[in-house]
């Protein structure tokens, strides 16, 4: 059992840089209202306004189907569910649900495709919906050669067993990480064993710069992003037309074991050519665009085209709600548009580690086309704003995505969103300020909240208005005053009631799971109270041995408290004899830092353990004084500063509130 600090820092960092929650539909609650006659009113005219009658997709995801299991569960060795595609089962009736923006619905059927699909024949597979991602298998001289692996070790074995079961067993020979998040490499085990690996037996590969990002992308906020994750993916949001019904690019997460095995080649390069079991493969490294390491591949011989995540069903994120580095639509659009003129000129069929293959040269250059065009929109036209004095406090209201896109299913939002990703690109390039000095360094909410409640008149006259504006379906200007009143006033049962109310009418009418997600979360939080049920458990050991032993310092430096630290002044010399490794770890301004391959001559202390002793420190299994008790560390210098260091740090609460009023010792 690993303590709060592995689950605040590591556990946090591998469920944060998933691209979607580790878990669903696990948590219940009686109230729900059903969507108001203005709801309903704005999801039939998208009915009448969308170009429904464009079916293409319908017949591309279901083109190849070989087989599905009898199962639609699949648990882990101790019975536990870990992946339940059957409990969305209400998306197939065929019934309009006035609950679900029309265009989200559609894209939540079409994912739930399940089974073993044929992409090439007799060359490459995909198991769909057994997890967010997909696992595409291609078939090589000796063995299969596996594209992403899933998140969990109980999915990606299951995958592959019914691969094998349905198509006649062969060996895994080689594993591609497409990139650096863990819904693509954290179903390892599940596919291989380690010392086939070490043995040369089994090839990993992956994009440059693989291992930094998977692991060091979200360590140091990774407390924060798990619990924003939570709202981002309806973690605790029953699975029903009235909550949790779909991640965009896929259902959901799996909530199993997470498994990170490092790869033993890098592609380095732009493009590299390489040969892996006879198969002829172009690697296209795109960083900076769906994720900081990642790459799309060609394979000449085949005419398939494997996009990565970066084309799916779904204009993706270019801020995550969760949390993560703003990233680079302008790159993105760039990384398409090289692909097309390399291969999708020549393409026969487009696959990726989400959502359906597009067939015919045509179809996939329009995909390819579109989502070119959105995200180079996107950026371009955001500055054509910025340009013009348009802020980031407005320009969510300005930016409109032109209606060619618009009446493309390829470039709908359904994971990002044009309100946050219009945001996002303004952020990136000028920052969060807008210019007004007002906003510079302004009040907190709740500070400044009292303010307009008072000249508002009090309480009631905010609650009696925003009743008026949510029953004229005025739902945003209703949630511009009611949530002033629940800042000031955050014990107001009635601002709470009404506020969630708000929330959870605009969360039906959002097409983004992430801003769907978000909404009907709040809701839930300001009706119940924060929840426990957050799949907090699934970190393994191999994510904290990936850490360098200079990022563990670093995540512990962020959990120091600087006003319990100032005054507190060292220099601590740290090696790991097994490694090799020296650092020194200094104290000093209220302030941790390391360096590594230094040790000061004037250090208060040294502290030397072995690293494969340091790794239960590092899950909290175990401290430096028990590993100093067992002989499995040594100090020599002054001994209090362990003691200095322990006294300045600080267990961060991993269900801290998200809404105010909402935190209970429950």
């Amino acid at each position: 059992m690993t303590s709060k600090f592995a689950k605040s820092t590591v556990a946090a960092l591998i469920l944060a840089m998933a691209t979607c929650a580790a878990e669903t539909g696990s948590s219940t609650g009686a109230e729900v209202n059903p969507p108001s006659s203005h709801t309903i009113a704005h999801q039939q005219a998208l009915r009448e306004s969308l170009p429904f009658d464009d079916k293409r997709d319908f017949d591309e995801h279901q083109r190849g189907f070989i087989a599905a299991p009898s199962y639609r569960r699949i648990t882990s060795e101790s019975g536990k569910a870990v992946w339940d595609i059957g409990q969305y089962d209400f998306l197939l009736t065929g019934e309009d649900l006035d609950s679900i923006h029309p265009s989200l619905q559609r894209q939540a059927t079409l994912n739930m495709n399940y089974g073993l699909y044929e992409v090439v024949p007799g060359k490459i597979y995909q198991v769909r919906g057994y997890d967010l991602s997909n696992m595409t298998l291609i078939k090589g001289d000796r063995g299969w050669i596996i594209f992403d692996v899933l998140l969990v070790k109980e999915t990606a074995a299951a995958a592959l067993a019914f691969a094998n079961e349905t198509l006649g067993q062969l060996p895994v020979v080689a594993v591609i990480y497409s990139h650096s998040h863990a819904d693509h490499f954290g179903g390892i085990r599940g596919v291989v064993e380690e010392a086939d690996v070490i043995s040369g037996k089994v090839r990993i590969i992956a994009p440059r710069d693989f291992m930094e990002y998977a692991i060091a992308e979200n360590v140091y906020a990774g407390n924060a992003m798990t619990r924003r994750a939570s709202y981002q993916y309806g973690r605790v949001l029953p699975v029903s037309p009235f909550g949790q019904i779909d991640s965009a690019i896929g259902k959901a997460t799996s909530s199993g074991t997470l498994g990170l095995i490092a790869p033993t080649q890098t592609i380095e390069l732009d493009f590299e050519e390489h040969t892996i079991d006879g198969v002829r493969m172009v690697f296209q490294n795109t960083p900076g665009t769906e994720a900081p390491a990642e790459m799309n591949t060609w394979f000449p011989d085949f005419k398939a085209f494997w996009a990565a995540e970066n084309i799916t069903a779904t204009i993706h994120n270019i801020y995550t709600l969760r949390g993560a580095l703003v990233r680079d639509a302008l790159a993105w659009s760039k990384g398409i548009n090289e692909a097309l003129y390399r291969f999708g000129n020549d393409a026969d069929v487009m696959l990726a580690s989400h959502s359906w293959p597009r067939w015919g040269n045509d179809r996939i250059q329009e995909v390819m086309r579109a989502q070119r065009d959105a995200y180079a929109n996107l950026n371009n036209q955001v500055l054509h704003l910025a340009n013009q004095g348009v802020t980031i406090n407005e320009i969510h209201n300005e930016y409109v995505v032109p209606k060619s896109l618009q009446e493309q299913w390829a470039a709908r939002q359904y994971h990002g969103s044009e309100f946050h990703n219009s945001r996002a690109v303004l952020n990136r390039y000028l920052g969060y300020w807008d210019g007004n000095p007002a906003t510079l360094a302004p009040l907190s909410p709740a500070d400044s909240a009292p303010l307009y409640v008072e000249m508002m008149g009090g309480a009631q006259p905010i609650l009696e208005k925003g009743r008026k504006l949510h029953a004229a379906g005025q739902y945003r200007q209703a949630m511009e005053i009611v949530n002033k009143l629940v800042y000031a006033e955050p014990d107001n049962a009635d601002a709470k009631k009404l506020l969630a109310d708000i929330f959870e009418q605009l969360g039906y009418q959002y097409e983004s799971t992430s801003m769907r997600n978000s909404f009907l979360s709040a809701a839930r939080e300001l009706r119940y109270g924060v929840q426990k049920v957050m799949g907090l458990d699934s970190a393994g050991p191999d994510a904290i041995r990936a850490l360098t032993t200079a990022q563990w310092w670093d995540a512990v430096a962020i959990r120091v408290d600087s006003g319990k630290a100032d005054g507190i002044n060292f220099k601590l010399n740290f090696i790991t004899p097994d490694t090799g490794e020296k650092l020194v770890v200094e104290m000093s301004n209220g302030t941790l830092t390391n360096i590594v391959g230094y040790t000061a001559p004037d250090a208060d202390a040294t502290l030397t353990i072995n690293r494969s002793d340091l790794i239960p420190v590092m899950m909290q299994q175990a401290s430096f004084g028990t590993q100093l008790q067992a002989g499995k560390a040594t100090l020599s210098g002054n001994a209090e500063v362990l003691a200095q260091l322990g006294a300045a740090l600080v267990a961060f609460d991993p269900l801290f509130e998200m809404m105010p009023g909402t935190k209970s010792d429950n």
